[in-house]
């Protein structure tokens, strides 16, 4: 509410102010007590000087305090704009340079997409140009609110934003990226959503470049451009914005070193040393109140034709009031008395100007001026809310040019074999990265220059793929430079769409396109304006449909994309990977994670652990802690694979069998008889699916299979095992062993020969699963590990999940388990840990599958929504509701559904998850150390995955540590 309430002032102010034309600056005050004490104690010189604003640096390499001391102790100096450095070193110097100035100093940056535009190690928004993509303009009010904090924490008082140029040149050098776009009302809509954002927070913005610097193609830093339009269209076109936030209260003003002889044909002078611009124009006729700042003095686009001193005695008769970037004060004071003794300017339009400064320190603060405290000062820059911030306004922005057949977002996984090119880059980035979080992706990067033989190997490689999703990115805003696009990078781009199918994703400034000029055969484009995480991250799961698509081209960047282009896509089908600060969580809460995950490493309850947590569909918590091993050579990362061990018993058979009921091929009512003719005579005959399943028939619990296949000194009985494979023994159990092929038979008439208890009270069993393993087999025609791999890890998009990791991954990705002494006398790596599923194969209904965290979420959150997922119902709703409730919990104290575990409502038993989840929650744990849990009354997944049986199985910490139901406490109070 309280958000909707911001918005709705943010709009009427809008649609007020828009109506009271000659508005005031905000620093206008009729109570002026403090600046005329001040001005009472300036001499007539330091009146003068407080008019100058000089460039100051934290950069060590170019800092000059001693200059900078002098300035302020001598002359007295009004300012400083600050330019390259670090926050904590211009903090540091601010405060020394406050204390030494008789009057407190009104200092200014350039931060038009944030700090980060001088400063390094701080928070950088996105540029205009993508800004100007966005359809919701409160959002650039928030940014502005936000850059006004971080300015304020670092005592900046004014910044030299927004950028409020129309820009109609694609060829424009020194504006380009920096302006909202070409549509007028585009730009001032934003414009002001950004000014109002700074000014309500207290900070002065300052709009530029007056009276418009979009239609150049020269850059006023090198030379003076010129601008040949009529007064006509200046005043319809490029003064619009600025006309528009003068009637709003716009604090501040810079004016442009621009040749325009609609407005001054005296030659060679910059519009900031016209009096015609800034007087006549600014002033007067459009009635500007607040401060007026000259664009940099040391500029080529004024200091190529004026001396210091001169340019500043220009540029005050022309009726700026501060003075930027001053290169010779005392010369520049000096010329200035003269000007007044000649008569050229009088003493008290200086004391007029003086003042305007003075009430505009009094405006932000430095009345009671206050130093810059350090403590917490790179925490308080690096805040959440701006990462939020940053987040909303590149997910709002990212466009879609072209989706042909509604190929965006991706659907039919299991028909796509995907490759991903970075044009641009050779190693792996964000965006690449972050595709692996929805399908099996292979990465091929090539930088701008690559030779003709790593472009026909790349060429080649792509040839086993039918789909290539490519990355432009390392691109430059030069038009001059062709943005940084070197010919062998179109020619990659054109020699790909020839074969494939291809979405094309522009990480760069929109202008690129049409050097791009076979963008229009590509399947899909994607315009996501700049090269960095945020935008790596997003546009890749816009491809996926994790973010739907907003934006809308800000410019005419081609004759085929045009201004206004832009297509938006349906709600989210996938996880979208966020912050837990979109759904008003606080990262902070679920921080306490880190510390119990990190206690059960020290604690030896596991090695190293995945933690996976969403919320609404969102992915807000994703780490790995810890090691493979407590050698700790290899560190976790989030992509590893873990033995799910118990966790198969849902994802792999309780999925085929919903499967399979929903075909009619399977009714869970029937008995295991019906389905396996070879059962009849036996006690397993009439035992009903739905009681095996929910632990309720009467099954053993398990059986030691391997102890008869060993003699009792432990070696292995003769012809059961091989230390090579053949098809007598095909089935590997572990490195050089191999189970005979008529084992199998063996092991299923154990189980069958295996007692089933009268009573059948609840008791949990694996031995049903080896059954269920063959009904599932016999009903589909196929193996199990093929079954669910084509029915649901593939369509999914789940690279890691599956059986048997060993034929898909390398070691280094897998997570070891035990270190078999007993049975196999070797490190259980990459084959399955339970010993049963490790003698069929690796393969077994109750074990077997192994999985990162994020593809066992995929998986959970696609039961949580009822069978549905990526935009495919994979399971009837009904089956899943009648599968996810507990069978017996009422007339058999028992609290399982059909596969899936339940919480546990008898407070005198053992819990598998915490007190807090809902009793509609669902899920299963397993033996090595993990949990998946999906709750759908809180909408949370929650996996755990660890290897905690490593280096053997005994001493079960994780379970009497309570690590899981720990973290799983930590989440719903965070949630809460």
């Amino acid at each position: 509410m309280k958000k909707i309430k911001v918005l709705f002032f943010v709009l009427t102010t809008f649609q007020v102010v828009a109506q009271n034309t000659g508005s005031s600056p905000v620093f206008v005050k009729s109570e002026n007590r403090w600046v005329d004490s001040i001005m009472q104690t300036l001499t007539p010189d330091q009146r003068i000087a407080q008019l100058f604003m000089v460039a100051a640096y934290s950069d060590i390499k170019k800092q000059k305090p001693e200059e900078i001391k002098k300035l302020i102790k001598k002359y007295k100096i009004g300012g400083l704009i600050f330019f390259q450095g670090g926050p904590v070193r211009q903090a540091q110097l601010t405060n020394y340079y406050q204390s030494i100035s008789k009057v407190p100093l009104l200092i200014s940056i350039d931060g038009e997409w944030g700090l980060a535009m001088r400063l390094d190690s701080t928070v950088e928004f996105p540029r205009q140009m993508t800004l100007g993509a966005i359809q919701n303009d409160s959002l650039i009010y928030e940014m502005g609110k936000e850059i006004a904090r971080e300015c304020k924490r670092i005592g900046i008082h004014v910044n030299l934003a927004p950028v409020v140029d129309i820009n109609n040149n694609p060829l424009n050098p020194v504006i380009s990226n920096r302006s909202f776009g070409e549509d007028k009302y585009n730009v001032t809509r934003k414009s002001f959503m950004y000014m109002k954002g700074l000014q309500d927070e207290g900070v002065l913005a300052c709009a530029k470049h007056f009276p418009g610097h979009g239609d150049t193609e020269s850059d006023s830093h090198k030379t003076l451009p010129t601008i040949n339009s009529s007064k006509e269209r200046m005043d319809t076109l490029e003064l619009y914005p600025f006309k528009e936030l003068i009637n709003k209260g716009l604090g501040s003003m810079m004016v442009a070193h621009l040749f325009i002889p609609a407005y001054d044909t005296t030659a060679n002078q910059a519009s900031t040393l016209s009096k015609n611009v800034v007087t006549d124009l600014l002033k007067n006729q459009l009635q500007f109140k607040g401060l007026v700042f000259t664009d940099a003095l040391n500029m080529k686009g004024v200091s190529k034709f004026y001396k210091p001193g001169e340019v500043d005695v220009k540029a005050l008769l022309a009726g700026n009031d501060v003075l930027l970037f001053s290169e010779d004060i005392p010369k520049a004071i000096a010329e200035i008395k003269k000007a007044i003794a000649r008569g050229d300017i009088s003493q008290q339009e200086i004391d007029d100007r003086c003042k305007k400064i003075l009430e505009a320190k009094q405006w932000v603060g430095l009345n009671h001026y206050e130093p810059i405290k350090l403590k917490n000062l790179y925490n308080d820059l690096h805040n959440i809310n701006a990462e939020l911030i940053n987040r909303r306004l590149t997910e709002q922005s990212i466009t879609i040019l072209q989706n042909k057949d509604n190929l965006i977002p991706l659907k039919n996984l299991e028909q796509l074999k995907i490759a991903s090119l970075s044009i641009g880059y050779k190693r792996i980035n964000a965006f690449q990265k972050m595709l692996c979080n929805y399908a099996p992706i292979v990465h091929f990067g090539i930088d701008r220059n690559a030779g003709k033989e790593t472009v026909d190997s790349i060429l080649k490689q792509l040839a086993n793929y039918n789909l290539v999703i490519i990355n432009i990115d390392s691109t430059n805003n030069s038009p001059a430079k062709n943005f940084g696009l070197s010919q062998q990078s179109v020619d990659v781009l054109k020699a790909v769409m020839r074969n494939h199918k291809v979405i094309v994703n522009v990480s760069a400034n929109p202008y690129i396109l049409p050097k791009l000029d076979s963008l229009q055969y590509a399947d899909a484009v994607i315009m996501s304006y700049e090269d960095n995480n945020y935008t790596g991250s997003l546009s890749a799961q816009l491809i996926f449909g994790g973010i739907s698509s907003k934006g809308k081209l800000p410019v005419t960047a081609s004759p085929y994309f045009r201004i206004g282009s832009g297509m938006e896509t349906q709600a989210p089908i996938r996880f979208k990977y966020t912050i837990p600060e979109e759904l008003n969580i606080d990262s902070k809460n679920l921080s306490r994670i880190d510390s119990i995950a990190i206690k059960g490493i020290k604690e030896k309850a596991y090695p190293g652990c995945q933690v996976f947590v969403a919320k609404d569909g969102k992915v807000i918590y994703q780490k790995s802690f810890g090691y493979h091993t407590y050698e700790k050579k290899m560190p976790v990362k989030n992509d590893d694979l873990y033995d799910l061990a118990s966790i198969t018993k849902i994802a792999a058979s309780i999925a085929s069998i919903m499967k399979l009921v929903d075909e009619h091929k399977i009714n869970i009512d029937n008995t295991l008889g019906y389905y396996l003719p070879y059962l009849k005579g036996t006690n397993k005959e009439d035992l009903i699916i739905r009681e095996v399943l929910a632990h309720q028939a009467g099954l053993k619990d398990w059986i030691p299979f391997y102890l008869r296949t060993m003699d009792k000194k432990g070696d292995y009985k003769p012809g059961i095992y091989s230390i090579t494979q053949s098809d007598s023994f095909p089935f590997r159990v572990a490195e050089k062993l191999y189970m005979n092929k008529n084992y199998a038979d063996t092991m299923m008439m154990r189980i069958i020969d295996s007692p089933v208890s009268e009573k059948h009270k609840y008791k949990y069993s694996d031995l049903g699963y080896y059954l269920m393993q063959k009904i599932i087999e016999d009903q589909t025609k196929t193996t199990l590990n093929e079954y669910v791999k084509n029915s649901f890890y593939n369509p999914l998009g789940l690279p890691t999940m599956g059986y048997r990791p060993r034929e898909r991954f390398s070691l280094d990705r897998i997570v070891p388990t035990e270190d078999d002494k007993k049975f196999r006398k070797q490190l259980v790596h990459g084959d399955v840990h339970d010993y049963g599923a490790a003698m069929l194969g690796g393969v077994g209904g109750h074990a077997g599958l192994f999985s990162d965290a994020n593809d066992l979420a995929v998986m959970m959150q696609m039961y949580m929504q009822k069978g549905e997922y990526g935009g495919r119902r994979y399971i009837d709703s009904l089956t899943l509701k009648e599968f996810t409730k507990c069978q017996y919990c009422v007339t058999n104290n028992n609290r399982r559904a059909v596969g899936f575990d339940k919480p546990e409502t008898n407070k005198e038993k053992d819990n598998p998850v915490c007190d807090c989840v809902s009793y509609l929650s669902f899920g299963h744990s397993g033996f090595t150390g993990t949990l998946a849990w999906a709750d759908p009354e809180k909408q949370i997944v929650y996996v755990f995955l660890s290897n905690r049986v490593y280096p053997d199985v005994e001493s079960n910490k994780l379970v009497k540590l309570g690590i899981r139901t720990a973290i799983q406490e930590v989440i719903y109070d965070a949630v809460k």
